[in-house]
């Protein structure tokens, strides 16, 4: 008898800038640690000069070549609504799609950003409750967070953004899905706003590498508070280093990361990730990342 080659899971990547994803090496790990061939690619999508039908046809491609999935970042996760056949309800909640399976001839589209922000927090914060929180950062990640936070039953929840209108495009999705009422803010309203909440969340792209520095003050923080960011790279943020610098808990956006990743690969595969092996993972590439930055030129 010829010899039984090991299960399969095709999947790849479609975005913008995507290069440097840490996303691939993070699936191809664990589909391994299940004994699977596990192949993850990634595809350029730009918004210069992509459109919907380039995107359709890249889906219809993955679908006939046998993709089991795709994972769908900036800027294609909501021009890829339309073409999909089912939303689940996580992507209908958000209004986009950052995971897409294949079901035969059929594309559902799956929203990881929320379930994976929210199990982060349970993390963090085990059977305590979110209390009072301020969201920094309305675009499409704070709306994840958003949603993710109503979830877990935040008491009252405050989304601050300099554009106003999209503060408040959050606060009505939360209202339309959750019947949940959140408040609006401008950034100047901070002081007052931190002062009276418990929790405190990054969803600006402020402690990436090319927004150097923190969205406020650090001076806003105190020991009573907790404190989650979605950056996760670098790891530790500005943002992080004054929370805990002021005794506050600090949550990384590496948690997230994992849990949305692992949460996309159950989708694809069926099987139970493991989700300490894939964090393991995660902060092991970021590690080696960061030492090849670092590695001197020769």
């Amino acid at each position: 008898m010829p010899p039984q080659t090991a299960p399969s899971v095709l999947a790849a990547l479609i975005g913008q800038g995507i290069g440097p994803s840490l996303t691939p090496p993070l699936h191809e790990l664990e589909g391994q640690r299940h004994g699977l061939r596990s192949i993850y690619r990634r595809i350029e999508f730009h918004a210069e000069q992509d459109g919907p039908a380039d995107l359709a046809r890249l889906l219809d491609f993955a679908r006939r070549t046998g993709f089991d999935g795709l994972n769908i970042t900036y800027p294609a996760k909501q021009t890829v609504l339309p073409l999909l056949d089912e939303l689940a309800p996580s992507a209908q909640m958000i209004g986009a799609v950052n995971t897409v399976v294949f079901d035969g001839e059929r594309a559902i589209g799956h929203n990881t950003d929320v379930t994976g922000f929210r199990a982060s927090l349970d993390d963090a914060l085990g059977g305590t409750g979110c209390g009072r929180v301020v969201l920094v950062g309305a675009g499409g990640a704070g709306s994840a967070v958003a949603h993710a936070l109503v979830m877990r039953g935040v008491q009252s929840l405050t989304v601050v953004d300099v554009d106003a209108e999209r503060a408040a495009a959050v606060c009505h999705s939360v209202q339309e899905s959750h019947g949940f009422t959140a408040a609006s803010a401008h950034p100047e309203d901070l002081p007052a706003l931190t002062a009276a909440a418990e929790g405190i969340v990054n969803a600006t792209p402020f402690g990436m590498a090319h927004h150097p520095g923190a969205p406020f003050s650090a001076e806003l923080i105190t020991d009573r508070h907790w404190v989650a960011d979605v950056v996760y790279r670098p790891v530790d943020t500005v943002l992080l280093q004054a929370a805990r610098k002021a005794g506050a808990l600090a949550t990384p956006g590496t948690g997230m990361a994992m849990h949305q990743a692992a949460d996309a690969f159950e989708i694809f595969t069926g099987r139970t990730a493991d989700r300490s092996a894939m964090l393991a993972d995660l902060n092991a590439l970021i590690a080696a990342e960061r030492q090849e930055q670092h590695a001197p030129q020769i």
